[in-house]
C-alpha cells in the first residue's frame, strides 16, 4: 500500500478540490491530498431532496443529508475548507428526466454514469476550476496515467472487486485532463484501514446501493410521483400470441422473469420492449443471448477509430460482467458503431452502456441501443 503522490501530480502547495460524498472513499481520498500536502478543498454536490428526502435518510444511496453532514464533519477533522454546491436543477434536467424518458421509451438507463458524465465532471469541475483549483479529485477506484506529451489514459483499478473505471468511461478526454483518482492503486480493505489510522468517523461505513434519487428502489412509487402512469398492454411471445398483459413498459428491463404473471409450460423472459406498441416480448432464456449490438454515442478515450474501421477490444456491457472478446465497426463519423460479440451475450439492454478495453486499458463506450443476432 502506497500514499506517496503520482509522478505527475502538482507540486505540494497546489490547490485541489475533492467531490465529498460522505462516504469512506472520497474522505480518504480527501485526506491523502492533505498529507502529501496540498492545499485540499473539499466540495459536496446537493443533487435531490423533494419528497424522496425522508426516505433517504434510512436507504442505502448517496447524497443524503446525513451524507453531507458526514463529509461536513470529515472536513473539520481534516481542517479544510467545505463547500456545499447546489447542484439541484442541472441534476434534475440532465440526469432525472432522461432517466424517466428512457424506462418510458423502453429502455434501462445508467444514471451514475451519465450523472459522472454530465454534472460531476462538467458542472462540479466547472466550480473547482472557479476556486482556482489544479484538479477535481474522486473516490473513483480506478487508474488515471498521464504518459508525458500525451493525452491522459484511464485504467482498470488496483482492486478487481472496486474497479469503477466501467463508470467513467464516458468522461470526455477534456474532463480527464483535470481529474484526478489517488485511491486507484489501493484496495477497498486498504481504504479503510487508512480511514482508522486517521481517526475518520466513517471508516466502516457501509456501501451505498440505491440510485440516489430512488430511495429503497421503488421505482414504481418513484414514477407515478413524477406523472410516469402505468400504461397497460398486451405480453406477447416471438410468434404474437398474446400470455398475458403488462401494467406498463417502464415497469420491466430485458432478461427479467419474475413479476410478468404469465402461464407457459416454459420459464419466460422478457427478450425486447416495443414502446411502439406499448408491447413486451418475452420467450425462453435462450432467447436472450445476442450477437450483436448497436451502439451510439461513443466516447473515443484514445485515437478514435473511423468509419469503416473494426477494432478488436475486451467488450463489457455492464458493470457486474466480466469483460469478453468483441470487435467493433465504426459506422458513422466515429460515434455510432456495430459491435460483435465473439461468445454470445445474455439480455444486452438498451439504455447501458458497452464498455471497451484493451486488457485494463479503457478505450472508450458507447450506448447500447438495440441488440440482435447475426
Amino acid at each position: 500500500m502506497t500514499t506517496d503522490p503520482p509522478p505527475d501530480s502538482p507540486p505540494p502547495a497546489s490547490r485541489v478540490a475533492v467531490a465529498m460524498s460522505g462516504g469512506v472513499d472520497s474522505s480518504v481520498t480527501a485526506a491523502l491530498l492533505v498529507q502529501q500536502g496540498y492545499e485540499v478543498i473539499g466540495l459536496t454536490m446537493r443533487l435531490w431532496d423533494g419528497e424522496e428526502a425522508t426516505a433517504q435518510q434510512s436507504s442505502r444511496s448517496c447524497c443524503t443529508t446525513n451524507d453531507a453532514e458526514d463529509a461536513r464533519r470529515v472536513a473539520q477533522t481534516l481542517g479544510i475548507p467545505f463547500y456545499v454546491i447546489d447542484l439541484r436543477a442541472a441534476f434534475a434536467e440532465q440526469v432525472v428526466s432522461p432517466f424517466i424518458r428512457a424506462y418510458a421509451q423502453g429502455s434501462t438507463p445508467n444514471p451514475c454514469m451519465i450523472c459522472n458524465q454530465t454534472i460531476k465532471f462538467e458542472q462540479l469541475l466547472a466550480v473547482t476550476h472557479s476556486l482556482g483549483a489544479e484538479f477535481l479529485a474522486t473516490g473513483h477506484y480506478a487508474d488515471l496515467r498521464f504518459p508525458p506529451g500525451h493525452p491522459p489514459q484511464l485504467f482498470r483499478g488496483r482492486d478487481p472487486n472496486k474497479d469503477q473505471s466501467y463508470f467513467l468511461a464516458s468522461t470526455s478526454l477534456t474532463s480527464l485532463t483535470h481529474l484526478r483518482f489517488p485511491l486507484g492503486g489501493l484496495t477497498k480493505d486498504e481504504t479503510r484501514a487508512l480511514g482508522r489510522q486517521w481517526g475518520l468517523h466513517l471508516a466502516g461505513k457501509r456501501e451505498s446501493q440505491d440510485v440516489c434519487f430512488v430511495p429503497g428502489g421503488d421505482y414504481g412509487g418513484f414514477f407515478r410521483r413524477h406523472g410516469l402512469e402505468d400504461r397497460p398492454g398486451m405480453i406477447r411471445d416471438r410468434d404474437g400470441n398474446l400470455l398475458g398483459r403488462h401494467h406498463g413498459i417502464h415497469g420491466y428491463t430485458i432478461g427479467q422473469r419474475r413479476g410478468l404473471g404469465i402461464a407457459a409450460p416454459r420459464p419466460m423472459y422478457v427478450i425486447a420492449v416495443d414502446p411502439d406498441h406499448n408491447e413486451l416480448i418475452v420467450g425462453p432464456e435462450e432467447a436472450l443471448l445476442a450477437e450483436n449490438a448497436r451502439l451510439t454515442h461513443i466516447n473515443w478515450l484514445v485515437p478514435p477509430v473511423f468509419p469503416g474501421q473494426t477494432l478488436t477490444c475486451l467488450a463489457q456491457i455492464r458493470y457486474s460482467s466480466p469483460p469478453i472478446a468483441a470487435s467493433l465497426t465504426v459506422t458513422d463519423l466515429s460515434s455510432q458503431g456495430e459491435i460483435h460479440f465473439h461468445v454470445p451475450q445474455r439480455a444486452v439492454t438498451p439504455g447501458q452502456a458497452c464498455v471497451f478495453y484493451d486488457g485494463d486499458q479503457v478505450l472508450g463506450s458507447g450506448w447500447i441501443a438495440a441488440s440482435k443476432n447475426s
